[in-house]
């Protein structure tokens, strides 16, 4: 019973990294590239995000909810799960560490950018280009964002592989070798998306 409870535990852990969380992020860094055109650019598409019909819901249930289920739970997966890449140095071995590091790192990052935007708002603070601008002038927090940035896009990259062999979507080796390119390029595609965002704050 309790290993049939896991199982689903898991389950819903995998496709929660995906649906919402993934598509979330993908469209979060969309909005965030617009800093490349300008200001006005940012700030128009931040204030149009913000202004969503029962936006405060829709964060809560779509977003907040969903993002530390996967997120505390994929902690306690990571410090309970074994792992021996000097035994089977395989290259996916090596990805399953990276993930349960990433994971880590990167429910600190969204943690605190959470803390620095969305909190800071709710208490009448405005989320826009000068506020980013002002974070980032910062050395230290701007290595800060890059480093998050990379750490999120390889976790929700990585992480799409294990969802489509999990979810039986490629069980053979041949499809699992091209979802790794396939994800490969997500990954290099959402980082410079986020990191091109990021440098036209600065």
């Amino acid at each position: 019973m309790a290993n049939s409870r896991e199982f689903y535990w898991r389950r819903l852990h995998s496709l929660l990294g995906v649906i919402p969380v993934g598509i979330f992020l993908m469209q979060h860094l969309v909005v965030n590239h617009y800093a490349t055109r300008g200001e006005e650019s940012f700030n128009n598409a931040a204030h149009v995000m913000e202004g969503l019909p029962f936006r405060l819901i829709l964060e809560i249930f779509i977003i907040f909810l969903p993002l530390y289920f996967h997120a505390i739970y994929g902690v306690y997966i990571a410090f309970t799960s074994r792992n021996n890449p000097r035994q089977f140095g395989t290259f996916r071995n090596w990805m399953f560490i990276m993930q349960r590091v990433t994971g880590v790192f990167t429910l600190i990052f969204v943690t605190w950018h959470i803390w620095e935007t969305r909190i800071a708002a709710a208490r009448g603070a405005d989320v826009n280009f000068g506020m980013m601008e002002s974070i980032l002038a910062d050395p230290f927090m701007l290595a800060f964002y890059i480093a998050g940035v990379v750490s999120t896009t390889f976790h929700f990259a990585n992480g799409l592989w294990s969802f489509l062999v999990t979810w039986g979507v490629t069980l053979s080796p041949s499809s699992q070798r091209i979802s790794t390119y396939v994800t490969l390029g997500i990954f290099l595609a959402l980082t410079t998306i986020g990191i091109r965002a990021i440098l036209a704050f600065v």
